[in-house]
C-alpha cells in the first residue's frame, strides 16, 4: 500500500474518531441514545471515494479505538453491532448503483439502530424492542442529514491515491 493511501486511511480513521467523540458531546434531543452519527459522514465518504474495504477498515478501527479510549465493553458491543449491520447494508446498496448517497446513508442510520436494538435484546431481553420505532425515525433523520453532507463531500473532494 502506498504511503499516501495509508496516510489517507489514517486521517479518515482519526477524523471519524474525533467526530464520534464530538457526537457524544452533543446533548440528546430528549430521547436517550439518539445521536446524529457524525462519524458515519467519514464512512459514507470513504465508501464512495476509497472503496468498501477501506471504508470497512475505517469504520471498524473507529469503533474499536473509540470504545478503547472513551468507552467500555458494553459500548463496544453496541457500537460494533450497529456499525457492522449498518456498513453491510450501505455497502450492498452502494454496490447496486441504484441509490443516492443520501439513501445509502439513511439505510446506514436505520440499520445502525437496528443492530444496537438487536444487541440490547440479546443482552437485556426483548422488552427493549419497543424503543425501535423511535430509533428508526431518528436513524432516518440522521441518515438524511449525514447523507446530504456526504453527497456534497463526495462531489467536491477528490482524493489522491
Amino acid at each position: 500500500m502506498k504511503s499516501k493511501s495509508i496516510g489517507t486511511l489514517a486521517m479518515c480513521a482519526a477524523l471519524a474518531m474525533v467526530l464520534s467523540y464530538l457526537d457524544g458531546l452533543i446533548p440528546s434531543p430528549g430521547v436517550p441514545g439518539v445521536k446524529l452519527g457524525l462519524a458515519n459522514l467519514v464512512v459514507v465518504f470513504a465508501l464512495y471515494r476509497l472503496g468498501w474495504r477501506e471504508a470497512a477498515g475505517i469504520s471498524l478501527l473507529r469503533v474499536f479505538l473509540t470504545a478503547l479510549l472513551f468507552g467500555h465493553a458494553a459500548s463496544l458491543l453496541y457500537s460494533a453491532s450497529g456499525a457492522l449491520l449498518s456498513f453491510a447494508g450501505m455497502a450492498v446498496l452502494k454496490k447496486t448503483d441504484k441509490f443516492s448517497v443520501a439513501a445509502v446513508s439513511v439505510s446506514g442510520g436505520v440499520l445502525h439502530n437496528v443492530g444496537q436494538i438487536l444487541m440490547a435484546c440479546a443482552l437485556m431481553g426483548r422488552n427493549v424492542a419497543y424503543y425501535l420505532p423511535v430509533l428508526i425515525l431518528s436513524g432516518v433523520g440522521a441518515g438524511i442529514a449525514i447523507g446530504v453532507l456526504a453527497a456534497i463531500l463526495v462531489r467536491r473532494i477528490r482524493l489522491i491515491r
